[in-house]
């Protein structure tokens, strides 16, 4: 049994009656010799726990200086080790003695209560509200349309419209934009019924496989619908200027396969056309430009629009 125990059981089993300090139940006028004593034996065992803590302690604080929301952390450590300290010195006893009177105190009670109000308690990062990405896009999209330096003319969508086009398709448009429009017919049936009621055989019959050089020619109405979904193409229902190019459409195998089919036929003639969009892509998408002479002869394509 320790000097502070014997000292303590002493008193607290020998001596009835004594006074109390600041008359509450807890440490008596007689425990303060053997507190003086134990504080004189402890000195040395203080200091080397002192000693081998420094180090910790630096680390710790400089753990709280990067990443202040440890400092709650840090100030738990501080409490435990301290009130491990106290009850390896005097024993749990004497300790409970000891928080019981600075309890009655009401001095200590309201600087206690300071402390703990002004203690460092961990950080709690709150989590950002969800952003949308819509949103966030709407407003980049904004701060460029306020900038009137930019000199960048390519569509975003170019980079997109790439990726969703065949070899073939790339033909086709380079046969639009350095030949212009090309000529399509309609197959339908005729005679005195289709003068009043015309029924479609085919449509949309062409020669723009074989003229761009399409790999596979059996493809060329899905590649014609691809680049009209893609705003690149569009089919009027105007015919060209020159005749001719229609006569050797009407010549062609398919066509007269179509004819053929029914009894009375008839040829409605069109035309497909680069849209505006389609133009700029070709142009600035695939980097295709026309010289002074191609601007010249090319024919132009019709707007939309204008149909």
């Amino acid at each position: 049994m320790s000097e502070l125990e014997r000292h303590g059981s002493s008193r607290v089993n020998g001596v009835n009656g004594a006074s109390r300090v600041n008359g509450h139940n807890g440490i008596t006028a007689g425990d303060i010799p053997g507190l003086a004593k134990v504080v004189a034996v402890s000195s040395f065992r203080i200091g080397a726990w002192a000693a081998t803590s420094w180090v910790n302690a630096g680390r710790r604080t400089i753990d709280v200086a990067l990443h202040p929301e440890h400092a709650g952390d840090l100030a738990e450590d501080l409490r435990s080790a301290a009130s491990s300290i106290t009850r390896a010195l005097v024993g749990e006893q004497m300790e409970d003695r000891v928080r019981h009177a600075a309890a009655a105190n009401p001095v200590v009670r309201v600087v206690a209560e300071a402390v703990d109000t002004v203690a460092p308690h961990p950080h709690v990062v709150e989590p950002a509200p969800p952003v949308n990405p819509l949103h966030e896009a709407g407003r980049e999209l904004l701060r460029k349309s306020r900038d009137v330096w930019s000199d960048d003319r390519s569509h975003p969508a170019y980079a997109r419209i790439i990726e969703e086009l065949a070899p073939d398709e790339a033909r086709i448009l380079l046969l639009l934009l350095r030949r212009g429009p090309q000529a399509s017919v309609d197959v339908r049936t005729g005679g005195v019924i289709g003068t009043v009621s015309s029924s479609l055989v085919q449509a949309n019959l062409n020669m723009i496989g074989p003229l761009a050089g399409c790999r596979y020619v059996d493809r060329v109405p899905s590649y014609l619908h691809n680049l009209e979904r893609l705003g690149l193409v569009w089919f009027s229902s105007e015919t060209l200027r020159d005749p001719q190019e229609y006569q050797v459409l009407e010549a062609q195998p398919d066509v007269l396969a179509a004819m053929e089919s029914v009894r009375r036929a008839k040829v409605v003639r069109r035309s497909i056309h680069l849209t505006p969009f389609g133009e700029d892509f070709c142009r600035d998408g695939l980097g295709l430009h026309l010289s002074m002479d191609e601007l010249t002869d090319v024919p132009r394509h019709r707007n939309p629009a204008d149909d």
